[in-house]
């Protein structure tokens, strides 16, 4: 079953019923961020994909079903229901024999996304260390820079729950007092941008010389907040706002309001051709204090008249590990490298492996190894696609033990021992399969007995722990 076709009967089942998609997903699958994870890519069983028919067709509402009707007689009663469901069930079954693809033949590219399971990546951040570690590393990188009137400018390459910006944004202003700010921030989900709108009042009541930009848009347009597209740049929504009052909780009461604006505009869907998420409507929120607009005035961004030069561009995991190096190159890292200002510098962090949480995975899938390409590699690649515009920057790969850093999953003192508690091991098991980017279709195969735990529980006996490998690499322009 095309998951796009799903959304489109779920979307007009709402629109006809009058239903919001958050109490859809509640009463078909008791889950209310089920379309919002189906909009994003989410994978989903054919036993689910059997209750939302069942659903439709026991709740027509206005104007019918939606989709073709099951040929069973209406009834009330629990009998007919089972019934109407197991017929569901064999019809679906059925589609998937023709519709979907065999196991294993998908490409495994489009398999998996951060936020195909928002709970694995919440098990992941709130678990692991790697947030702090990263913002520490970029805060290494302030040291470097040398900004120009009217701001210190700042880039954030996949914004994510926001805990690496905001702890950039703290040491910013340790080091930047009384320097206005101009961040921008790229997220495609929702769920990200809300978590990351929710720090932001503490940020603008610190540093209160600060416009915060949260976009939508793709890796080579969101620097300059230009659509690529004259389709896209025309139905543009470019969102303003001044925070009035002077406390965290005036700023936290208006960006707060700002979630219906969030919900009908932020929306995503896969793209049929890359597998990748993409904006169904290009957004631009800019958020900064009214009593200072007179200061920021030529810091605010306006429509189609936005520059990058970006003193720091932060780019923490912006790829997936497993996607070809062209691609990681000449859509990601290449657009962001141009956006650079003259002393501007580009810190990228991906997954380098070659520790414990790797030796999980291969315990499990022997000879497995998703880290197909490392920094040297990358910075090739990049170079090679900038071509003559790469000729004032400098690819700084660095030596292993300035390139590398470690975080840890977070465990007790005497929480690694002899027995090892099932939460822990499956947190564990969790870091390691989402930091590998393993696809669900291959986790069902080995969940099916304990024998993965049993791989978890000796490979944390062994060393003690859990910890990961990232590496980072620094592409900086020269300086006028």
């Amino acid at each position: 079953m095309d998951a796009q076709h799903l959304l489109v009967e779920i979307s007009d089942y709402c629109r006809r019923t009058g239903m919001a998609e958050s109490t859809f997903g509640r009463l078909a699958v008791n889950d209310g961020k089920f379309v919002n994870r189906l909009r994003y890519g989410g994978r989903i069983t054919t036993e689910t994909l059997a209750r939302v028919r069942t659903y439709i067709a026991d709740h027509p509402g206005r104007g019918g079903n939606g989709h073709r009707p099951l040929i069973v007689p209406p009834a009330t009663t629990a009998r007919a229901t089972a019934a109407r469901a197991e017929h569901a069930r064999s019809e679906i079954k059925a589609e998937a024999k023709t519709t979907l693809p065999a196991a294993g033949t998908e490409n495994p590219e489009r398999n998996f996304r951060f936020f195909d399971n928002r709970q694995k990546y919440l098990l992941f951040v709130n678990t692991c260390s790697e947030k702090w570690v990263v913002a520490q590393r970029v805060g290494l990188e302030l040291a470097n820079l040398h900004p120009r009137p009217p701001a210190l400018r700042m880039f954030d390459a996949g914004v994510g729950d926001g805990t690496v910006l905001t702890r950039v944004m703290r040491a910013m202003h340790q080091r930047f007092p009384a320097m206005p700010f101009y961040i921008v921030g790229k997220e495609i989900s929702l769920e990200d941008v809300r978590l990351t709108l929710e720090k932001m009042p503490d940020r603008f009541f610190e540093h209160p010389a600060t416009v915060t930009v949260i976009t939508n848009l793709n890796y080579n347009e969101a620097p300059w907040l230009v659509p690529n597209s004259v389709t896209a740049a025309s139905s543009l929504v470019w969102r303003e706002v001044a925070l009035t009052g002077n406390t965290s909780r005036d700023f936290e009461e208006q960006i707060t309001a700002l979630q219906p604006f969030l919900a009908e505009n932020w929306r995503a869907h896969v793209s049929p051709k890359s597998g990748n998420p993409v904006y169904e409507r290009p957004v631009v929120l800019i958020l900064y204090r009214e009593d200072h607009r007179f200061l920021l005035d030529s810091v605010i961004p306006r429509p189609g008249a936005t520059r990058a030069d970006y003193d720091l561009v932060m780019a923490s995991q912006p790829y997936r590990a497993r996607a070809p190096i062209d691609f990681k190159a000449r859509r990601v890292v290449a657009p962001l490298a141009r956006a650079l200002g003259p002393g501007g510098r580009l810190l990228g962090i991906h997954s380098h492996g070659d520790d414990p949480g790797l030796e999980i995975i291969q315990r499990v899938w022997p000879g497995e190894n998703p880290f197909q390409h490392d920094r040297h590699q990358l910075l090739k690649a990049v170079k090679a696609e900038l071509g003559t515009a790469g000729r004032d920057l400098n690819f700084n790969a660095y030596a292993d033990g300035r390139s590398l850093f470690r975080y840890d999953m977070h465990t007790l003192p005497n929480e690694i021992s002899n027995a090892i508690g099932t939460s822990t091991l499956f947190a564990a098991w969790n870091a390691a399969v989402y930091v590998a980017q393993i696809e669900d279709a291959r986790l069902e195969g080995v969940i099916s007995d304990r024998r993965y735990l049993e791989a978890t529980r000796d490979v944390l006996m062994k060393h003690g722990g859990l910890w990961f490998w990232d590496e980072s690499y620094v592409i900086s322009r020269k300086r006028d």
